[in-house]
């Protein structure tokens, strides 16, 4: 083993012993659940931390240890661990009743919120954003009576539409042309090759699970005007991007995509997902229509999430609160990189606003392909110190910013990482 196989063998044995009561509780889970897991992104080796209490922006594992959350829920936990507004609203939906099995009121006051907030013409709720997402590429589909769609490497859409490394064998089957994110002329040479056939190009403005890696103008602007030329829908997955601007990250760069979806914090903290856009492409579900597009979902708008969700959005993560929310994000990313910078080291935290990852890496990272030339194993080093200094992030890196983070918890992190860099700066060049 070299160095590097060394500091991390020596980090994860230090996790293990102070975890026992956890080690144990993953043997237990083992027997009822593959791997003792039933939600891919949060198992790490040799086991995952196992939390027992959350409450505002700190949780508290069942061997006691306490931890600043900077995982966020992956973008679902905006606004921290039970917010008393939304405790309050989900107070208010218990009495009105959960499981109605109606058109209610509330879905309406809800729909008009995320619709004026997100410039949607008409949209749907669903109950996750990989259902949201699914149901967009299966509107395209059918609106443009074409059958493959263009996802770019290094994507990730929800549970069927995984693209880290091109399609995954549990992905939906559709025929896929891989785009190349921010590479314009390749990409675009690929639309006009395929474009006959192309229903749907697909895409975060901000790549989030590759590495939280914001678009170029130049790349939006390219697939804008490519697939308004040659009829294919533009889709802007902003489950997660939402949440940078007002009007969402597609507002930001001033591309209007044909439909968005959305998800995560937009909730509330329950169970959400929505696609909508344009309205003669949402006009497919209307159940008036000639030939309507079947649209199933039990819980699609159950109570809690339609009334969490819209005091969420229009009490909580305001307009306002949103701009400073992102801007607060841009301060911590400025400081940490100017921490690296002023220790030479080469690591560096990309994203935008309230959406960062960490990148044990030096030069400049413009790609999936970019990130992926980070050393996986730094990652967990660091992963692994940040919790031994009561900061959770994840595994790879990536942080999703709650409201509830103070200034102090930025202190914090700011100074674990320097803490990191000092101790494994051999290991670093």
């Amino acid at each position: 083993m070299d160095r590097v196989d060394d500091a991390l063998a020596e980090a994860v044995a230090r996790f293990v012993s102070k975890r026992p009561k956890t080690a144990a509780m993953h043997e237990r889970a083992k027997a009822v659940m593959p791997g003792g897991n039933t939600r891919t992104v949060l198992f790490s080796q040799p086991f995952p931390i196992r939390i027992e209490k959350a409450e505002g922006s700190r949780l508290t594992d069942i061997d006691g240890h306490a931890y600043i959350d900077y995982v966020g829920e992956y973008s679902a936990g905006i606004y921290g661990h039970s917010h008393p507004k939304l405790v309050a609203a989900v107070q208010d939906a218990l009495t009105m009743g959960l499981n109605i099995g109606a058109q209610h009121v509330r879905e309406v006051a809800f729909a008009e919120a995320v619709a004026d907030r997100f410039a949607l013409e008409r949209l749907r709720f669903t109950n996750s954003g990989t259902e949201a997402n699914m149901m967009a590429l299966a509107a395209a589909r059918a609106y443009t009576a074409r059958s493959a769609i263009m996802p770019m490497f290094g994507g990730y859409h929800g549970g069927t539409l995984y693209f880290t490394s091109g399609p995954s064998a549990v992905n939906a089957p559709f025929e896929c042309v891989m785009g190349h994110y921010n590479k314009v002329e390749e990409t675009r040479a690929l639309i006009a090759a395929h474009g006959e056939k192309l229903a749907a190009v697909i895409l975060e403005p901000m790549l989030g699970g590759g590495g939280c890696i914001p678009a170029t103008a130049d790349f939006l602007s390219m697939l804008r005007s490519e697939c308004k030329a040659r009829g294919i829908v533009l889709i802007f997955d902003e489950v997660m991007t939402s949440r940078l601007h007002p009007g969402g990250l597609a507002a930001k760069t001033g591309i209007r995509p044909d439909l968005v979806t959305l998800g995560k914090y937009i909730g509330g903290g329950m169970s959400f997902g929505c696609f909508g856009g344009r309205a003669d492409i949402m006009a497919l579900f209307d159940p008036t229509g000639a030939k309507p597009l079947p649209h199933a979902g039990t819980f699609n708008n159950n109570t809690l999430t339609m009334t969490a969700g819209r005091v969420g959005l229009t009490e909580v993560y305001t307009r306002e609160a949103c701009v400073a929310h992102n801007a607060r994000g841009e301060v911590l990313k400025a400081r940490l990189n100017d921490m690296f910078m002023r220790y030479q080291a080469p690591m560096q935290v990309t994203g935008v606003g309230s959406l960062l990852t960490l990148h044990p890496l030096g030069g400049a990272i413009s790609s999936a392909e970019d990130a992926a030339k980070a050393d996986l194993r730094l990652k967990r080093l660091a992963y692994f110190h940040l919790l031994d200094h009561g900061i959770y992030v994840a595994e790879r890196g990536f942080m999703a910013l709650a409201l509830t983070l103070s200034d102090v918890n930025f202190d914090a992190l700011e100074t674990a990482l320097a803490g990191f860099v000092e101790r494994y700066r051999g290991l670093l060049n």
